[in-house]
């Protein structure tokens, strides 16, 4: 899954993207997972020189290549990748981009004499600090982290796209959570009535599953629906 974030703290441009990569994959069987190693995905030397082709061959498909300066494909790219265990604390991190806009309110300070004065943390020194510019100047700032009409600020790749619906499913049956049913209960003095007579509905039994069927049965299903 990745999240594009075009915007630095103090409103400068600066396009990123922040990708979760689950280190997990099907076998080529389909039959098992396969678990990458604890806190190592891949090395991210070789990872940062395709990185840099890869883009530098999408520009030149988009036909923006002519528009990079010359020494930006000859200095070394940096490819950051870091373990966030389970990602849940990632994707708490993330969730906020996704709505949220360059500047909010609550960081804006003054606008007065046609100048904009707000804040910011200062990604050192951890406190907050202001900047104040001209009112064009920091409408300028912010209309620049403006994306385009109907433009996908977030991405699914893998078995998270929607593509790849078969391959979610096999991997949800392989994983086996383990589900717990939420007990609901009635009250004594509730009655369910019919809805075509008014009248009051007797219940006669009722069963309940103890167990899921095996996975294997489960996999079969799977695959005559697809």
């Amino acid at each position: 899954m990745g999240v594009l974030q075009t915007w630095s703290r103090i409103l400068t441009l600066h396009p990123h993207i922040h990708l979760i990569i689950p280190g997990i994959a099907i076998s080529e069987n389909g039959e098992k997972i396969v678990f990458s190693k604890e806190g190592f995905l891949m090395r991210v030397e070789p990872l940062s020189i395709i990185f840099r082709a890869k883009f530098r061959d999408a520009m030149k498909k988009a036909g923006l290549f002519e528009l990079v300066p010359d020494e930006v494909w000859q200095q070394d790219w940096v490819v950051h990748i870091e373990s966030v265990g389970n990602g849940e604390n990632a994707l708490k991190y993330l969730a906020p981009y996704v709505y949220r806009i360059a500047i909010s309110n609550s960081n804006i300070l003054a606008c007065n004499n046609g100048r904009v004065t707000f804040r910011y943390k200062d990604s050192n020194s951890g406190r907050f600090k202001t900047m104040t510019l001209q009112a064009l100047e920091s409408m300028r700032c912010f209309l620049q982290h403006v994306l385009p009409k109907g433009f996908q600020k977030i991405r699914y790749f893998g078995f998270l796209h929607p593509k790849n619906k078969t391959k979610f499913d096999t991997l949800r049956l392989l994983l086996n959570p383990k589900l717990h049913a939420r007990k609901h209960t009635i009250k004594k003095d509730f009655i369910f009535k019919c809805p075509n007579c008014g009248k009051e509905m007797v219940l006669f039994d009722k069963t309940l599953r103890k167990r899921a069927p095996p996975l294997s049965v489960l996999l079969s299903i799977q695959k005559n629906l697809y």
